[in-house]
């Protein structure tokens, strides 16, 4: 069984992100892959970067499980997720981040906590990688230690064109000479803090860049919906509408509502 080490979990402190020394199955990749493929080409309102929520998709039609949902459930992925934010889990957003070769589009630099209404502000990312993930395809670039100040840094909204988030960091406030290149074999993955300034350049290469986000916060934090800001963040999909999942332990919080988008989702999402 995978296990974050003493000295992942003192990264993940200092740097605010950690790369483990874990991979996803061969045969689940494979059943990802087709998945994104599917996703893809069915629900073609949505650009490949702008994906929210596969695991409600229904592949009744296609004839197999949810990837998706597997994944987002995969017991040594909990396991490592509740080293970093303890027992009670909370899935609250899952997105298929798919960069096109030569058209995909850049993340500017953020932090996820401008964006997030969730109080307290925790929840921890995993990032994995369904295609190899290179410097040309647009990896994720992080900025280590940059989760440490004790607010959020200033974001403002971009009129850049081709982005896939439309708040971005002013430039000032951080060292962009000193950011991480994330490389990652296809199967591999990251985790980041809320607060770590990331961002990732546009795919010029030909290769895809194809990613699973997931997005697991503490069940001691109240996803409040009300603190959503639509005229601030421009979003494809609206996270106020987001439907959470208990994936173990207790909501501790007794706040949070696990009945809100479920319908919604399921059927935006049933099969076509």
């Amino acid at each position: 069984m995978p296990e974050l080490t003493a000295q992942d979990i003192a990264s993940y402190s200092a740097d605010g992100y950690l790369i483990p020394n874990f991979k996803i199955s061969s045969d689940l990749l494979t059943r990802l892959q087709r998945g994104v493929e599917i996703a893809i080409e069915r629900f073609t309102e949505y650009k490949p970067e702008d994906i929210a929520n596969p695991h409600f998709i229904d592949f009744s039609k296609d004839e197999i499980d949810n990837p998706f949902l597997e994944v987002a459930s995969h017991p040594e992925i909990l396991d490592m997720v509740e080293q970093l934010i303890g027992p009670d889990i909370i899935l609250w957003i899952a997105r298929i981040l798919c960069k096109p070769g030569e058209k995909g589009r850049e993340v500017p630099w953020h932090q996820d906590g401008e964006y997030w209404p969730m109080r307290p502000l925790r929840t921890c990312t995993v990032w994995i990688a369904l295609d190899d993930v290179t410097t040309e395809n647009g990896c994720m670039r992080f900025i280590p230690g940059s989760h440490q100040a004790e607010g959020l840094y200033r974001h403002h909204m971009s009129e850049r064109e081709n982005l896939v988030l439309n708040l971005e960091l002013d430039e000032d406030q951080f060292d962009e000479n000193k950011a991480v290149n994330v490389v990652l074999p296809a199967g591999g993955m990251s985790m980041h803090h809320v607060k770590l300034i990331h961002g990732s350049l546009a795919n010029q290469s030909q290769m895809r860049r194809a990613a699973l986000v997931l997005r697991y916060m503490p069940a001691s934090s109240h996803y409040d919906r009300s603190l959503v800001n639509h005229d601030r963040f421009k979003s494809p999909f609206n996270i106020a509408e987001q439907p959470l999942l208990l994936m173990r332990g207790v909501d501790s919080s007794k706040k949070n509502d696990f009945v809100h988008g479920h319908e919604l989702w399921k059927s935006r999402y049933a099969a076509r």
